[in-house]
């Protein structure tokens, strides 16, 4: 049977940089597309047409980087309490 809560297993040396590139990676992009969404926003009618698409896209692309704001965060909560 597989533990998965085991901390003994192979940690390859560079997971945790290839990790932190692919969640800095998300966050950029989630941004973008914020970005991108409030151009096409409609700010007269916001919830018509293809300003209610944008409105849906900043909603997700808004979840998506605050999701990956909070695991940075309880990764850097998770390495602090290893120290001390």
């Amino acid at each position: 049977m597989i533990n998965f809560a085991d901390e003994s297993r192979i940690a390859f040396p560079f997971n945790d940089y290839l990790m932190k590139i692919v969640r800095i990676s998300i966050m950029l992009l989630a941004l973008a597309l914020v970005v991108y969404n409030a151009t096409k926003l409609d700010f007269d009618q916001p919830l018509e047409g293809d300003s209610k698409i944008a409105v849906i896209g900043i909603l997700a692309a808004s979840c998506a980087f605050l999701m990956v704001w909070i695991l940075n965060a309880s990764l850097k909560i998770k390495r602090k309490s290893r120290r001390g």
